[in-house]
């Protein structure tokens, strides 16, 4: 990696003002709706016929400017449709209580329902080590006062989102700690079109206190937690743009190991699941996390079909573990994007393209800037897919010669192979940019107040 883009991913990382930023956002932009042939959550339907709109239509009266989480909360007023526009000043912290005093993990414990077993760290290690328990999953008392106490912080920390609204950031800073953005209509089965628009702000830290242990994940066992920085579920019409997802404070480097495992307490940064459909994602910055980015939760929901139609384009991967994105049934476009790891996050990366079952990928013209020990194979994961197409990427450079043919890579090093047909070609674009100008481009352009 070059020094030049090294400083402009630290300038960018630490949020320090690089060449092509402004200083605050322009007069319109809590108006603006997606352009036309911007990716799939441009798509007219019946429904939108102009695609996404948000919250643009909001009347003065549902224009909030909030600066707390009460404020957001109330502003937002879920399950209420009508258009609104919510201005976010200044970082707003979800994890306090409802006199705006910050919460710890041990604020949120909370004892079993049914025998008043208090939860501890300390407790649930002792009884649940596969030492002591084995390898089958806990339950009983402590258990039960895990769920309870993760019950308690979700009541916190979830933030619902109703149907045609903006949220956007309106300074330097603006953004939310410890939230989860949950863009999902009241019903949990189909789709609805919730029409939303997030845009300029920060999100930071999004953790979970209370990580589940499940001992038959994979041959170790593994750590699950719960809490998006976003997810878009039973919901279409999503616009995703020009805004920061990373851990600082909880960074996974950070965090203790038990039972041979990383003590993770974090899920995705942006997730879409659950029949959703028609989301762009573009000129994000997603950095310091383990798994980014899942569209589709399940081999077995079948009723995806059809829909989770996703495009990104011009988001800024750094740093990045996986899922960037890992995709079951849907069509999703992956174009213009810059991959970038450090030395040090070769030792934990896993892969960037996860091609579940029934995926159909298109990645198109996006750059790698990879230490020497990642290699094109190691690009894409196989998830019971059967087909990616890649086109145009570039490794390490600028010129035809740093062209890799990523699913050529992968079928030479692994027994199943991946189809490079998809079947499907995309159309919702404003614009294909020539490989060699992403870094440049996204490193300049990605992330709040570009």
């Amino acid at each position: 990696m070059s020094t030049r883009t090294s400083v402009l991913l630290s300038a960018m990382l630490l949020s320090l003002p690089v060449a092509g930023t402004i200083a605050a956002p322009p007069a319109d932009l809590e108006r603006q709706t997606l352009a036309p042939n911007d990716g799939w959550a441009s798509q007219p339907t019946a429904a939108l016929p102009q695609g996404t709109t948000g919250g643009s239509a909001a009347d003065a009266a549902h224009v909030f400017t909030v600066s707390d989480r009460n404020a957001l909360v109330a502003a937002l007023a879920f399950p209420d449709a009508t258009p609104k526009i919510i201005r976010i000043a200044g970082m707003i912290d979800a994890n306090v209580d409802d006199a705006g005093n910050a919460l710890t993990c041990a604020d949120y414990a909370r004892p079993d329902p049914q025998t008043a077993t208090p939860y501890s760290l300390e407790a649930f290690l002792a009884t649940y080590d596969p030492a002591v328990w084995g390898r089958v999953n806990p339950s009983g008392p402590l258990e039960r006062a895990r769920v309870a106490s993760a019950a308690a912080q979700q009541a916190r920390v979830r933030i619902r989102v109703p149907a045609n609204t903006t949220i956007v950031g309106v300074g330097r800073g603006a953004g939310l700690r410890g939230a989860w953005i949950d863009i999902r209509p009241g019903s949990t089965s189909g789709n609805q079109p919730m029409n939303v628009i997030v845009r300029n702000i920060s999100s930071v830290d999004t953790y979970d206190c209370f990580p589940q242990w499940a001992p038959t994940d994979g041959a170790e066992g593994n750590w699950n937690s719960l809490y998006d920085a976003i997810s878009v579920r039973n919901s279409t019409h999503v616009w995703i743009d020009h805004n920061a997802f990373l851990d600082i404070d909880s960074d996974d480097r950070t965090q203790p190991t038990y039972f041979g495992r990383l003590y993770q307490v974090h899920d995705g940064l942006v997730d879409v699941t659950n029949e959703s459909d028609l989301v762009t994602v573009s000129w994000n910055l997603l950095a310091n996390h383990d798994k980014a980015m899942l569209i589709g939760s399940s081999d077995s929901a079948v009723a995806d079909r059809g829909k989770l139609r996703v495009s990104l384009h011009h988001n800024l991967f750094h740093g990045l573990g996986q899922r960037v994105p890992r995709v079951r049934y849907g069509q999703v476009h992956v174009y213009n994007n810059q991959y970038s790891l450090t030395n040090s996050g070769a030792l934990t990366y896993g892969y960037s393209w996860g091609a579940g079952i029934e995926s159909q990928i298109y990645a198109q013209n996006n750059h790698f800037l990879m230490p020497v020990a990642v290699t094109p194979d190691l690009f894409v994961e196989r998830f019971n897919g059967t087909a990616l197409h890649a086109q145009g990427t570039l490794l390490n450079g600028f010129t035809r010669f740093s062209e890799v043919d990523v699913v050529a890579a992968f079928n030479a090093t692994s027994a199943t192979l991946l189809d490079p047909n998809v079947a499907w070609t995309p159309t919702l674009y404003r614009r294909i940019d020539p490989t060699w100008s992403v870094p440049l481009t996204v490193i300049l352009g990605a992330g709040p107040f570009k």
